[in-house]
């Protein structure tokens, strides 16, 4: 890195200055007079040197108080001014859960139902657990092509796993040797997934586990480990381990934007720890987002934070989805393909393409995000299963994403037919009614709104033919016997003026 003259300059003025007040201190000590400074001087510049440091100390912990007092409590329409933005409207994204643990391809001994949590659940010891490294070798990875694939299914984001609960790196690591560069692949997963996303214009995320199974300093070891000493082990020391991996990866692969934390809620690890940690990221990227996992809040697998002193730009639910919307808060329900996050080569239970995709229409129906995970095989390949159900819901998303992108919660408690999203489009809303159930009859019927009826449309035609709509008493009514069923899920697009106003708001089950 080139320096500039006037930076030489400014660095030379501060080692002279650093020495001058070294030698007063010394002059000082010694009760005499060094280059010529008298030791009124020498006093007057050991007292600048006291308020410097006081000073410094003094800016640093109001800008870590500042950043953990607003960043851990930033109301939804606080972020929304650009840091949240991308993400609230990108609704769709990829998880892949990837390392060491996809060779055993969860078998070991007489069971074959173990995943990404193999080294713990079959008891592992730590030296048998190594002995993978030398043995993944991904040699079938190709970066573009994952990317090229989450992009096609209509994902917006991907958040890989950088290192998961066993302690293992996908990145190259100047902190560790139990890193992807002591494998025989010796390339850079994490790198080549940066290049791979910014030259397709998706967003890279990463997944850091706070929880580590390898590292000697973590605490506590596994209750099985009876064996394995914690004679030296220090937290702390851990802690400062963990940030200096953060820091490359908030400074070696560009922009990222999501961080997305793990395995927070062993005792070790406490609310303090979080909120300082939250704080130190958001200061290494202040644009990034970084979801309650990092903090003690987290209420199970629910997801969602006991209350609002807790870290954490949004909620996290687990193999779920919410009942009912939640506004205000920001949440995205991660969800597995099969059973299992990492690859398992003897689960044969898929979901369904269908049921997929009215996952994805389920969380945004109800204001959050959806997140896929694919668990890549260790020869560096997604499952052909997942490869076939990406492609459904790619072809799917080609017709009806503006249904998807961008939208809100909708206004109905509770709808017969589906689910409902919605979207400003200048002075109206367009309410996209997502049908799950096809009508015998044809019509779809809604609740009574207040709102002028525009428009009634079929996204399958692009709304090249409107459908006709006719208001009663008792409602809405759009006759749809006209449009041709897509498969998975028809979207009816319906315009009315203004913000959407229920005459009867109707409870959800």
């Amino acid at each position: 890195m080139k320096i500039s003259h006037a930076s030489s300059i400014r660095q030379l003025k501060n080692k002279l200055f650093t020495n001058e007040i070294a030698m007063c201190a010394n002059a000082r000590t010694n009760r005499k007079c060094i280059n010529g400074y008298s030791m009124s001087t020498c006093k007057s510049l050991i007292e600048k040197r006291k308020f410097i440091r006081m000073k410094k100390l003094f800016i640093f912990k109001l800008l870590l108080l500042v950043s953990v007092s607003v960043h851990c409590s930033e109301p939804k329409s606080t972020t929304s001014s650009g840091r949240m933005d991308w993400w609230r409207d990108a609704r769709f994204g990829m998880f892949i859960h990837w390392g060491l643990y996809s060779i055993p391809a969860g078998e070991w001994k007489d069971r074959t139902d173990y995943n990404e949590w193999i080294r713990d659940k079959a008891e592992i010891p730590l030296n048998t657990y190594n002995e993978f490294v030398p043995r993944f070798n991904p040699v079938k990875f190709n970066a573009g092509e994952w990317v090229a694939m989450a992009k096609n299914a209509g994902m917006k984001y991907i958040v890989i796993t950088t290192k998961h609960h066993d302690g293992f790196s996908l990145f190259d690591s100047k902190e560790s040797d139990f890193d992807i560069m002591s494998t025989p692949f010796k390339r850079d997963v994490v790198k080549e997934l940066s290049a791979a996303c910014a030259k397709q214009g998706i967003t890279l995320c990463f997944y850091y586990s706070i929880m580590d199974w390898h590292h000697p300093d973590y605490l506590p070891r596994r209750k099985w480990e009876t064996n394995r000493s914690t004679d030296g082990a220090d937290m702390g020391k851990y802690v400062l381990y963990m940030k200096s991996q953060l820091k490359e990866l908030l400074t070696d692969y560009g922009k990222i934007g999501v961080l997305w934390f793990d395995g927070e809620w062993e005792n070790t690890w406490t609310h303090e720890l979080g909120k300082e940690l939250y704080a130190y990221c958001r200061e290494l990227q202040p644009g990034i987002i970084i979801n309650n996992r990092v903090d003690k809040g987290r209420n199970g697998m629910a997801g969602f934070n006991k209350d609002s002193t807790f870290c954490g730009d949004f909620g996290t639910p687990e193999q779920e989805i919410p009942s009912t919307g939640l506004p205000g808060v920001d949440w995205e329900s991660c969800i597995t393909m099969n059973n299992h996050w990492g690859f398992n080569k003897n689960d044969h239970q898929w979901k369904t393409s269908e049921e997929l995709i009215r996952k994805l229409i389920d969380s945004a129906s109800k204001g959050g995000n959806f997140l896929l995970n694919v668990g890549p095989t260790p020869e560096g390949l997604f499952p052909d299963e997942s490869i076939v159900r990406l492609k459904d819901i790619g072809d799917w998303i080609k017709e009806n994403g503006e249904s998807v992108y961008g939208t809100k919660a909708g206004p109905f408690a509770k709808l017969d037919l589906g689910r409902c999203t919605q979207k400003m489009l200048g002075g109206n809303t367009i309410l996209y009614l997502h049908v799950f159930d096809w009508p015998k009859d044809g019509i779809l019927n809604l609740p009574t709104l207040k709102n002028k009826i525009i428009k009634a449309c079929s996204l399958s035609n692009k709304c090249k033919n409107r459908c006709p709509v006719k208001e009663t008493k008792q409602g809405i009514s759009i006759n749809i016997s006209g449009v041709v069923p897509s498969r998975f899920s028809t979207v009816i697009a319906l315009e009315i003026k203004g913000k959407p106003i229920l005459k009867e708001q109707i409870t959800k089950k």
